[in-house]
Order: structure tokens, then C-alpha cells, then sequence
């Protein structure tokens, strides 16, 4: 089993829950995917390494820095960071933060971010794509580079085209049939 098998297996088996749950848009679904529960466990933080370089490799995206929204993102850009130190082709992490800081720089990019880098803007869970825009947003503003937008999964609910119609090349690696599949076998 390869790691973005291995990863799909585990996120099925940790994060995705069926029942009846209200989404932070105020909309009721019949399932709910909370990837923390994965991307901040021992096996799936270095799943998520291996299976978001790979999926860079494959992509052809060749990004300065991984990083997103705060906290989300975080487990998955300091990952994916992580495996490619061990690969010996550093890909640094930065996080965005929901609100600048109110002390210090008051900046609202943290990490390893320079204008002009070359960035993959990473996202746990796409549903509205707003997060996702919304790094977009802030790493433009402050002179990075958008090579793309890399989810581990993406909820079939518009966020994905709506990320493509503002120019952004978009990935996931999920869909929350393949989770459900999963967690069925």
C-alpha cells in the first residue's frame, strides 16, 4: 500500500464521521471530515509528507513554500515541509494567520514566507474554497507567487470550481466518496 492509499485509509478511520452535524456555513450534512484528527497523528503527519510531495511531483508544481490558513493548513504545510528536508529538497512552510497580529509587526504571515516566492497554498478540507482564497488573497498582497492549491479533500460543493474561477490551479487528493468507500471495506 502506497502512502496516498495508506493516508486515504486512515483519514476514513479517524475523520470522516457520519451522523447528522451543522457545518460552519450553518448548513446540516450527513457527514463531517475532521482531518486534524488525522494530519496531527504520528502515521498520518508523515503520510501527509509523502503523499503531498508526491502529489507536487506529479503535479509539476515546483513551490519555494507549502502553507495556509492557520491551523488547518499547518499540520499539512509543516509536514509536507518535514519529508522534503529528508528528501533533500527543502520546500519551507508558512502560516497565514485569520486576523493580523495586534502586537509586534502586526504581520499576518508567519513562517518562512519572502515576496516573491513561489507558493502552494495547502488546505485541509475544501467546501466553499474560501479559505483557500482567502491565502491566495493575503500571499498576492504581500508579493508571493500562486503555483497552486492543494487540498487533501475536497467536498464536491463548489469550493474547487469557485478556486479554479479566480485562476488557481486546484488539487485534491479526496473526495469524501473515496473516504466513504473506505471506511465501508
Amino acid at each position: 500500500m502506497n502512502a496516498r492509499e495508506r493516508l486515504r485509509d486512515l483519514l476514513a478511520e479517524r475523520s470522516f464521521r457520519t451522523g447528522s452535524f451543522t457545518l460552519a456555513s450553518g448548513a446540516t450534512s450527513d457527514y463531517y471530515i475532521d482531518c486534524r484528527a488525522t494530519t496531527m497523528h504520528a502515521e498520518g503527519l508523515a503520510l501527509v509528507g509523502e503523499a503531498g510531495l508526491e502529489a507536487l511531483t506529479e503535479l509539476g508544481w515546483a513551490p519555494d513554500l507549502v502553507g495556509g490558513l492557520t491551523m488547518g493548513a499547518d499540520p499539512i504545510a509543516y509536514s509536507m515541509a518535514a519529508e522534503s528536508w529528508r528528501r533533500g529538497k527543502p520546500i519551507h512552510a508558512f502560516s497565514v494567520r485569520k486576523r493580523p497580529k495586534r502586537h509586534g509587526t502586526g504581520q499576518r504571515i508567519e513562517g518562512c514566507f519572502e515576496p516573491g516566492a513561489r507558493v502552494v497554498v495547502v488546505e485541509d478540507v475544501i467546501t466553499s474554497g474560501g479559505s483557500a482564497l482567502q491565502v491566495c488573497e493575503v500571499v498576492t498582497q504581500a508579493g508571493g507567487g500562486i503555483v497552486g492549491v492543494l487540498a487533501l479533500v475536497d467536498r464536491c460543493e463548489g469550493g474547487f470550481r469557485a478556486i479554479e474561477d479566480a485562476g488557481f490551479d486546484v488539487k485534491a487528493l479526496y473526495t469524501p466518496g473515496d473516504l466513504r468507500a473506505a471506511s465501508s471495506s
